[in-house]
């Protein structure tokens, strides 16, 4: 699975997790991009992420993300 691959995958999970289906993500998107995406619904995309590729993240790793190419590139490094 390619990058964009995954940030295709990402969107759709995005879309249904914070109920917008407008939300189309680019590796530079932030939560500061997406008026749903605050600290709460940040865990439940996360745990969603987690559930769709099979993988799990480090609070660690998480905690690096400045955007969501970083969390795309986590995904890859996973997969």
């Amino acid at each position: 699975m390619n990058k964009n691959e995954i940030l295709s995958k990402l969107s759709e999970i995005f879309r249904e997790e914070l109920d917008n289906e407008e939300i189309t993500l680019t590796a530079g998107t932030t939560a500061n991009d997406v008026e749903e995406w605050d600290s709460l619904s940040h865990i439940q995309l996360i745990v969603a992420v987690e559930r769709a590729f099979g993988i799990r993240f480090t609070s660690s790793e998480i905690q690096t993300w400045n955007n969501v190419g970083e969390m795309a590139d986590s995904v890859a490094a996973k997969l």
